[in-house]
């Protein structure tokens, strides 16, 4: 049971979970400002600003290398992951995105036209980040980091 305690005191473990919820929370509250209405699915969504995506594998790096110093085999694993999560939700995840809207568009023009039923398929859309996006994700990351580090750890 010692395995229980040392994971949910593990600060790194701890530390990329905070930056991660409280981007999504940031992502939520931000969606219901820009649309006026709350969308819970947020929370657990991905897309939007700010990338939690970026504010975990961030808050990770940045941890990693105020604990053991950024000449550390520790920071250069978790650098090299944050570097390809970012590169990865600006480019793939956001290319994805907006394929979904192209592909969501023609089936509704299909479905317009088409004097048979098709099958209701809506692709998720909001699954890449802008690189603003992405960029308030690694400043939040970095700062969680910092908190965590100097004021909870």
């Amino acid at each position: 049971m010692d395995w229980i305690w040392e994971m949910c005191t593990n600060p790194f473990l701890l530390t990329a979970v905070s930056a991660w919820l409280i981007a999504q929370v940031l992502k939520t509250l931000i969606n219901a400002v820009m649309n006026k209405k709350l969308s819970l699915e947020r929370m657990v969504g991905d897309g939007g600003m700010p990338s939690g995506h970026s504010a975990t594998v961030t808050s990770l790096a940045t941890l990693s290398a105020l604990t053991y110093g950024p000449g550390s085999f520790q920071f250069a694993v978790t650098a090299i992951l944050a570097l390809i999560v970012c590169h990865d939700a600006m480019g793939v995840r956001q290319e994805t995105g907006k394929q979904a809207i192209i592909i969501n568009e023609m089936m509704e023009v299909f479905k317009t036209l088409s004097e048979e039923e098709l099958t209701e398929v809506k692709l998720k859309e909001l699954v890449g980040h802008t690189p603003l996006q992405v960029s308030a994700g690694i400043l939040l990351g970095f700062l969680t980091a910092l908190g965590m580090y100097y004021v909870v750890l």
